[in-house]
C-alpha cells in the first residue's frame, strides 16, 4: 500500500508532519511513505527524525505550497505543483493508493474533486471525522464541512458511504446510521429531514431514526448523517464546550493547596479522559465519495497525529473502502 503526505500542510508543517511520517514508517512497515514537498528541507527533516534509512519512506519534490487562506478553487488550478496537488495527483495517476493531508480543508476537498475525481453516483462527497463519545467507540458523522446544503438524495447518499466506512474500516457489523435533528419523533425537522427520513429507512443500512445532538457524545449511533452546515455548528460547538470544561478544570484544580492534591489524585482519570476526546487519537476524517482515499487531519495536527492518521489510512486501505462503497452504491442501479 502507497501513501503520499502532503508535508507542508498544516500548522505544525512541515517539521511536525514529517516526524509522524518518520514514525509511521518505522511502525507500519508494510505502507510505502511518500512526503511531498520541498525536497531538501524535507530529506533535511528526516535525517534530524532517524529516518533517512527507512527504506519505505521516500520524497516527491513539490516547489509550492497552498496556504490555508487562500481560496480553494483558485489555488489547485494554479498551483499545480503545491505539494497538496502533486500528492493528490499520485493517486489518480495509480502511484499513491491514498493522500494525507493537514493543509487548507477546501483546497483538499477541491483537490478531490477535481484531480481525484468523484465516484459514479455520488453527487457531493462528505468530510466524514470521527466525534469522541463517552463509550470510547466514538461516532463517524458526515457532512462537518465540505457541503453547507444537502438534499434528502445527498444525506442518503452520506449515509449508505458512512455505514460501510465504519463496518470495513473500523469493522462494525451493522452499524446504527442516526439522522441528527431537533427530535426523535419521525416527522420533527426541516423540510429536508423530513423527506430523508424514509429515504433513509429504505436504505440498505440500519437506520436507527432521528438523533438529537445531544445525545451524540452517549454513543446513540455508529454512524451519524447531517448536512455540512449543520454538522460543523455542532462540531464547532463540541470543541468550544470541551475546551472551556478543560480550561474550567484547570482553574479550579491550581486554585489553592487543597485544590491541586485533589488534582494529584484524579491526574490519571482526568489524562485517561481527555485523550479519549482528543483529535490526535483520531488522525485523520476520510472524504467519503471519492474515487481514491483522501484524508483530512487536523489543522494543527502533530508528529502523533499524522502517525495515527496514516494508521486510519492504512485501515481503508486494506479494507478497499472505496471499492466497497462503489459496490453498494452500484446494487441501486
Amino acid at each position: 500500500m502507497r501513501i503520499a503526505i502532503d508535508a507542508f500542510g498544516g500548522d505544525n508543517a512541515p517539521e511536525g508532519i514529517v516526524a509522524g511520517a518518520v514514525e509511521a514508517a518505522k511502525e507500519y512497515t508494510e505502507a510505502a511513505i511518500t512526503l511531498v514537498g520541498d525536497e531538501a528541507r524535507v530529506r533535511e527533516l528526516i535525517a534530524a527524525n532517524g529516518g533517512t534509512a527507512l527504506p519505505n519512506l521516500s520524497v516527491r519534490h513539490a516547489s509550492e505550497v497552498i496556504s490555508t487562506d487562500e481560496e480553494p478553487v483558485r489555488a489547485v488550478r494554479r498551483k499545480k505543483d503545491a505539494s497538496l496537488v502533486v500528492a493528490a495527483a499520485m493517486v489518480k495517476d495509480g502511484e499513491a493508493d491514498a493522500v494525507i493531508s493537514a493543509g487548507n480543508t477546501g483546497a483538499l476537498m477541491t483537490a478531490g474533486l477535481l484531480v481525484v475525481g468523484r465516484l459514479k453516483g455520488i453527487e457531493r462527497p462528505a468530510l466524514a471525522p470521527m466525534i469522541p463519545t463517552m463509550d470510547g467507540v466514538g461516532v463517524l458523522a458526515l457532512d462537518l464541512g465540505a457541503n453547507m446544503d444537502a438534499t434528502a438524495e445527498q444525506l442518503t447518499q452520506y449515509a449508505v458511504m458512512g455505514s460501510v466506512y465504519r463496518a470495513k474500516a473500523h469493522g462494525i457489523a451493522s452499524p446504527r446510521v442516526g439522522l441528527l435533528n431537533v427530535g426523535t419523533e419521525p416527522g420533527k425537522g426541516n423540510e429536508v429531514t423530513k423527506a430523508a427520513y424514509p429515504l433513509l429507512e429504505a436504505a440498505p443500512i440500519r437506520f436507527v431514526g432521528n438523533v438529537e445532538a445531544r445525545d451524540v457524545l452517549n454513543g446513540v449511533c455508529d454512524v451519524l448523517v447531517c448536512d455540512g452546515f449543520v454538522g460543523n455548528v455542532m462540531l464547532k460547538s463540541l470543541e468550544g464546550t470541551a475546551a472551556a470544561l478543560f480550561g474550567a478544570l484547570k482553574e479550579e484544580f491550581t486554585r489553592n493547596t487543597i485544590s491541586k492534591l485533589a488534582a494529584a489524585i484524579l491526574k490519571p482519570g482526568l489524562r485517561k479522559f481527555k485523550n479519549k476526546m482528543d483529535y490526535k487519537e483520531v488522525g485523520a476524517a476520510p472524504m467519503l465519495g471519492l474515487t481514491g482515499i483522501v484524508m483530512k487531519s487536523h489543522g494543527s495536527s502533530d508528529a502523533r497525529a499524522i502517525k495515527n492518521a496514516v494508521r486510519q489510512t492504512v485501515s481503508a486501505i486494506r479494507s478497499d473502502v472505496v471499492g466497497t462503497i462503489r459496490s453498494e452504491l452500484g446494487k441501486g442501479e
